[in-house]
């Protein structure tokens, strides 16, 4: 079996150009790395660029990658039109039996549909969802992106959800679904826990600062808990410069409890969650967010708001704890239960990290779309 991979490298929304080496968001490279545990497939990837980089020819055995270079008036301005003609000018080249696009975000769902061959698609974020959350502007990016995606979902052969959240999202635009949860990166199955028993425990909560993302009523539910007992709460994300990132670095400067640590890569992760007491994840929209699957594998507790796709992942009480993030309190009472009882703690992760393994291992996630590429390919999605 022949794939394309339709995913964005990082090198391009970072302007890392001078980088030979190309990195893709989390979920897609989990992905890859279980597609490669299969050595009787192809898969190319394919990213669209603004500037010629230098790149690999492959990044598995079994993995090749393609760099379309795309001149700026070739991308969200003309909706994508540019990404969508030169990088379907690269599959016919490579004549797949399946193009699978990942995200709605960017240009790959776009360019897979329009590709000329069978295709599927996968939802990290909801588009949709996010822009009525943040109440987007008219015409911003992201109010555009979710159009698209609403354009894109009746025109392909299926949606790959990875929560039932955004199978219900999907349903009456879709003409086929999938529920398939995320991968996660094998190697947080190795992080070893290295708290201390001297500091105070530290919780992290990683995610943008962002009115969804819900830092700021997080920090101020807090407020009578940390005035009982001691602990820290060590927030990971790159600046932000609105007027939400403003009031959070305010509620941050006047609490000695809270500490904004900037933006984590995958190995600084890591060393966090090494030493995390938890993970919190006060959203009020996500869909498979992949820090709760990457600290389950981890081995560390998480609790997280009970909306969205959360609860495909977690089930309360026995693999983490659920909260309401319209009642702020019940963020304090389950920092305060993971702080009291540790061996409840210890508990619900170990009983995450097994699920973890079972359910997000990347191969086990890489058979399954194994599956549902040859049912696209056999033609059986059409019925």
């Amino acid at each position: 079996m022949r794939i394309v991979i339709l995913t964005t490298d990082n090198r391009e929304p970072h302007k890392d150009y001078a980088n030979p080496t190309p990195h893709f968001g989390t979920a897609p490279t989990a992905l890859l790395i279980g597609l490669a545990m299969i050595p009787e497939i192809e898969v190319h990837v394919v990213s669209c660029i603004r500037q010629p980089v230098k790149s690999p020819e492959k990044i598995a055995p079994n993995i090749f990658f393609h760099s379309v270079v795309v001149p700026q008036i070739g991308w969200m301005k003309t909706l994508f039109q540019g990404c969508i003609r030169a990088t379907r000018e690269k599959i016919r080249e490579i004549q797949p039996d399946i193009v699978h696009g990942q995200g709605t975000e960017a240009d790959c769902a776009m360019s897979a549909v329009f590709s000329g061959f069978p295709n599927v698609l996968t939802l990290h974020g909801n588009m949709r969802a996010v822009a009525r959350a943040n109440r987007y502007p008219a015409f911003s990016y992201n109010w555009l992106a979710a159009r698209l995606e609403a354009f894109v979902l009746p025109r392909t052969r299926g949606v790959v959800c990875i929560t039932s959240y955004t199978q219900r999202a999907v349903a009456a635009l879709a003409k086929k679904t999938w529920i398939v949860p995320n991968a996660v990166d094998p190697t947080f199955f190795d992080v070893q826990s290295a708290s201390s028993s001297t500091a105070p425990p530290a919780g992290l909560c990683v995610g943008t600062v962002v009115k969804h993302k819900n830092q700021n009523d997080f920090i101020r539910a807090l407020n009578p808990l940390a005035a009982e007992q001691s602990f820290r709460i060590l927030f990971a994300s790159e600046p932000s410069k609105d007027a939400y990132g403003a009031e959070f670095y305010q509620l941050v400067r006047e609490r000695s409890w809270c500490q904004h640590i900037g933006f984590l890569n995958r190995e600084q992760l890591k060393a966090q969650l090494a030493t995390a007491a938890f993970l919190a994840l006060p959203t009020r929209e996500d869909n498979c967010p992949m820090v709760v699957l990457e600290a389950m594998a981890a081995g560390v507790p998480v609790l997280a708001s009970n909306i969205g796709g959360v609860p495909d992942l977690i089930q309360h009480e026995v693999n983490g704890l659920l909260c309401d993030p319209e009642k702020p309190e019940t963020f304090r009472t389950s920092v305060a239960r993971f702080l009291a009882d540790r061996d409840f703690a210890k508990r619900v992760a170990a009983e995450a990290k097994a699920q973890a393994q079972r359910r997000f291992h990347p191969l086990v996630i890489a058979q399954k779309h194994l599956e549902i590429y040859r049912e696209v390919i056999n033609g059986k999605s059409q019925s």
